[in-house]
């Protein structure tokens, strides 16, 4: 039962907001009462930061999935940028608006986690690319995987990037493009025009 309560608050919390959804609202849509969910988890502050942290820990797993299989840096990043949006659910609701303003100590202890596991993702997606000659030699790999991080999490940001005028989706896109081309040889440009092509038809 814990497990179906973790799965379908983490669904709700994704569609509706972490705000929004009560835990009356959970009960309702499980067809049980408060009390069995009060019995896994004794409040919902508990219930966020065991929802959040089980999400992050099957993306991360399924991000060292995808790095495992060495395929070339710039279609690594473009099958991570996939795994992100079939979890996060285009994040219409802002969720992790709510997560920061309602639970700044979850969201922060998220952040932190992220960036420990994408850190690492990111600093060995650049040394592949320079070694295959795809991403140029002169990089600040520290400092490029830096702002790319800072840059993905301020996709999330709805007063920078307003639902009405952009989806996550094209977001991703736009930035993930943004990024390749600042870091890419010719060969390496030349890599991600038959990708971004390829997505096209």
């Amino acid at each position: 039962m814990r497990e179906k309560i973790l799965h379908k608050a983490t669904d709700l919390f994704l569609n509706l907001g972490f705000k929004s959804v009560t835990m009356d609202d959970l009960a309702h849509e499980l067809g049980i009462s408060k009390k069995t969910i009060y019995a896994h988890f004794p409040n919902k502050t508990k219930l966020v930061e065991e929802c959040t942290l089980a999400l992050f820990c099957t993306i991360s797993n399924e991000i060292d999935n995808v790095c495992s299989l060495q395929m070339n840096p710039i279609e690594e990043l473009y099958e991570i940028k996939k795994i992100v949006l079939l979890h996060l659910k285009d994040e219409k609701t802002s969720p992790q608006y709510q997560l920061q303003k309602y639970y700044p100590k979850i969201f922060e202890n998220l952040k932190n986690k992220q960036f420990e596991v994408m850190q690492g993702c990111f600093v060995s997606n650049i040394e592949k690319g320079i070694q295959m000659g795809i991403y140029r030699k002169n990089l600040n790999m520290d400092f490029i995987s830096r702002i790319y991080f800072s840059g993905i999490t301020s996709l999330k940001n709805h007063v920078l990037f307003p639902v009405t005028m952009f989806t996550m989706s094209s977001l991703m896109d736009e930035y993930l493009e943004y990024h390749i081309r600042g870091i890419a040889t010719p060969k390496g440009q030349q890599l991600l025009n038959t990708i971004i092509n390829s997505n096209q038809e």
